[in-house]
């Protein structure tokens, strides 16, 4: 990092690195790199996927929720962005929200278990609750 706080290198070598935090099990770190990056190029949709899986993977969920919802407002046929907008709902703990997005997921890519057991998983907690 340089003395003005912003991460030595390009915008490509933030993005790598917030990967290789990710990968590393450093979600948080990595969210905090690929955020810097994501406003510099705010139009890369790799940058702000892998902004959102990092916000996720901390436990940061409302942010993961934003991240995704613009990924989903950008491409709403992006399946992963549904998937993972589902997700973070679900963690968030909006339920309807989560099974929306899960549902278009599983509509998008039906080949897909782990999008049909997510939105099962959100269908049965919706199911327990009381009103």
């Amino acid at each position: 990092m340089s003395d003005a706080g912003v991460p030595d290198g390009d915008v490509y070598d933030w993005y790598q690195r917030g990967l290789q935090l990710l990968a590393n099990r450093d979600p948080a770190a990595a969210a905090t790199i690929l955020a810097r990056a994501a406003e510099a190029e705010p139009g890369s949709r790799s940058l702000l996927e892998a902004l959102a899986r990092a916000q996720y993977d901390a436990g940061r969920y409302a942010e993961a929720v934003g991240t995704f919802r613009e990924l989903t407002v950008r491409n709403p046929a992006d399946d992963y962005a549904q998937f993972g907008l589902g997700l973070a709902a679900s963690r968030a703990g909006d339920l309807d929200l989560a099974a929306e997005h899960l549902a278009l997921a599983v509509a998008m890519r039906p080949d897909l278990g782990h999008y049909s057991r997510a939105l099962r998983g959100v269908r049965a907690r919706r199911g327990g609750e009381t009103s």
